[in-house]
């Protein structure tokens, strides 16, 4: 249903850095660099950097809150590790959720600019 997103980023290079750590496990990779924006994904762009230069943080517990599918937990924790080391904060560690239709294994994380992003598997 959904073909790709955008997230607004105050330091698009110090975002990029960051995104290329986190959505490396995830296998989604850096694929299109232009001025003003970077593109991640597997064959296309999916996931879009665009910069917002003056663009204040987003405060705590508002902003986008993004999920993305993980292949097994192993890649939820590196996600989720990944974010961390590069200055990410946590906001959910990995381990098993209740869902509203099923259970799953996610992690959540808050990027330099305050946006939740979260790693999920969902057990077949």
């Amino acid at each position: 249903m959904i073909d790709h997103i955008s997230l607004s980023v105050r330091d698009l290079e110090k975002s990029a850095v960051f995104y290329d750590h986190v959505l490396a496990p995830l296998g989604l990779n850096r694929i299109v660099e232009r001025t003003g924006s970077v593109g991640y994904g597997k064959t296309y762009p999916e996931f879009w950097l665009n910069a917002r230069t003056g663009q204040a943080p987003e405060p705590s517990g508002t902003g986008t809150h993004i999920a993305l599918r993980a292949r097994n937990e192993e890649a939820v924790r590196q996600f989720h590790a990944a974010a961390l080391a590069q200055g990410g904060r946590d906001d959910g560690q990995p381990g098993p959720r209740a869902a509203a239709m099923t259970t799953y294994f996610g992690a959540f994380i808050l990027d330099p600019d305050g946006n939740k992003i979260e790693a999920v598997h969902f057990p077949r």
